[in-house]
């Protein structure tokens, strides 16, 4: 069965992330340049704070009417998410982005920030393995 550990091994890519008091507008930038949807909210001691969501955006800055300029990610960043281990399985992750209807989840290793893992991370992960079934299949079939 298929764990978190292995969609991190895919990934592979450092952790993006921002202090609470980066305005909005700055980590939005952030998140463009590195082509993500959403960004980790890291203390200045380096602690885990929450992840700053484009949904968070949209449904705390722009249907509130407020700047992005002057709104800083702590106002706006998710902090109750649940939390993954490298253990945890995929069903068990598809069952939380379900069950809370969000799209990101961190990853802890003990108490230390690990990764985090999108719904595409999943959805990629699942296709790989099904594929991989696939060629298995058609390798048997054709021996």
């Amino acid at each position: 069965m298929q764990k978190v550990a292995d969609i991190l091994a895919r990934k592979n890519r450092h952790l993006v992330s921002v202090v609470p008091n980066t305005t909005v507008l700055d980590a939005l930038k952030i998140m463009s340049d590195h082509n993500i949807g959403s960004i980790l909210v890291i203390d200045p001691e380096g602690q885990y704070s929450g992840i700053m969501t484009e949904r968070d955006y949209a449904r705390k800055v722009i249907l509130k009417g407020k700047s992005s300029t002057d709104t800083k990610v702590h106002d706006i960043m998710s902090t109750d998410l649940p939390r993954l281990s490298p253990d945890s399985t995929i069903d068990d992750c598809m069952q939380l982005m379900s069950a809370n209807n969000i799209r990101y989840l961190p990853v802890f290793n003990n108490d230390y920030l690990v990764g985090i893992v999108s719904v595409n991370d999943v959805i990629k992960s699942i296709i790989a393995n099904q594929q991989e079934t696939i060629s298995h299949l058609q390798s048997y079939i054709h021996s």
